[in-house]
């Protein structure tokens, strides 16, 4: 059943045999949910090695303060893609050094509202990109490379701030959300069938299966080549940290290859991709984020916080899944 966080009803969801359904007011203990991001640029507007900045911490603090007096709870989501514009400066996310700072920020975070904030998300979609293994990289001969080896210090950089906040907040809850699709074939060709296994570990295999102890897909690496990101010693371990949740945000679901695209993300596809991570990978916690409607009080299920202040804003609806 999908239980929502919010406390909404919504239709169930049925295909292949396998239902899923919202339950009603009172069947979720841990009450509405409040989504808010921390600016790590903010936190951090120098950089490593550098103070946090005090302003910026007290903010943050009063924010989450404010939520739970509000009787929400609060859910903070440490990486939206901003990074501290000295790291932006070394390289970014193609530096191995960002992993550490990232980890560095997590734990300080943890220490300073690890009281107050139970759930925590590592990266809202660690760098997912519409990568196509059979055109290649679009942005010079080494572009492909560069993207997949900043995925891969992403997902390292997971796994050491789960670790991070786990320490700094014994109980936290850690998790990650994910874009993901529901990849068919346009027909049973085999030139169909062999465009959507690749795209399919491109798009989803190549981010579930490290974070779940598999390593990254043997047939997306010999497909990738010298393109493959270069791999150290214990970056499988530690990128395969057991997480506590895994959220999923569906991506329109593409038919491959023939006839292209589909126009629309139905909830059978959703189901069907909800069916295959439960079953295939088996996370802890399993969330749906909308990719309909929003929230139907913004103001209340969700914030936006920016350390210089809060502002509202718009949050799809979050739903808890089991089958």
């Amino acid at each position: 059943m999908l239980r929502m966080l919010s406390h909404d009803f919504t239709p169930v969801l049925t295909h292949g045999g396998v239902s899923a359904r919202a339950a009603g007011q009172g069947q979720e203990p841990e009450g509405t949910a409040c989504h808010f991001d921390i600016d790590w640029s903010r936190i951090f507007p120098k950089g490593v090695g550098a103070r946090a900045d005090a302003a910026s911490l007290g903010e943050v603090s009063r924010q989450v303060d404010r939520m739970l007096a509000q009787g929400l709870q609060p859910w903070a989501t440490l990486h939206q893609g901003q990074l501290p514009p000295a790291l932006l400066e070394q390289g970014g996310w193609l530096k191995r050094s960002t992993i550490g700072a990232f980890a560095d920020f997590a734990r300080l975070m943890g220490e300073q509202l690890g009281d107050r904030v139970r759930h925590w998300i590592t990266h809202d979609d660690p760098g997912h990109a519409s990568l196509d293994l059979n055109t290649g990289s679009s942005g010079g001969s080494r572009a492909l490379h560069r993207a997949l080896q900043i995925s891969h210090h992403r997902l390292i950089s997971h796994g050491e701030a789960l670790r991070a906040l786990r320490s700094a907040a014994p109980g936290a809850q850690v998790g990650l959300v994910l874009s993901l699709q529901a990849i068919r074939p346009a027909s049973h060709r085999a030139a169909d069938l062999a465009t959507a296994l690749r795209q399919d570990g491109l798009r989803n295999r190549w981010w579930l299966d490290p974070l779940f102890g598999r390593g990254y897909p043997g047939d997306v690496l010999q497909a990738l080549g010298v393109d493959a990101p270069t791999v150290l010693p214990g970056d499988l371990r530690s990128m395969a940290s057991p997480c506590d949740f895994l959220a999923i945000r569906p991506q329109r679901h593409e038919q491959q290859a023939s006839y292209g695209p589909e126009p629309e993300v139905d909830a059978a596809r959703i189901l069907e991709l909800l069916e295959r991570v439960h079953h295939d990978y088996t996370p802890p916690a399993l969330y749906l984020i909308s990719p309909e409607a929003s929230a139907p009080n913004p103001a209340r299920t969700s914030a936006r916080l920016m350390p210089s202040g809060p502002s509202p804003h718009s949050f799809p609806r979050t739903e808890r899944v089991s089958f």
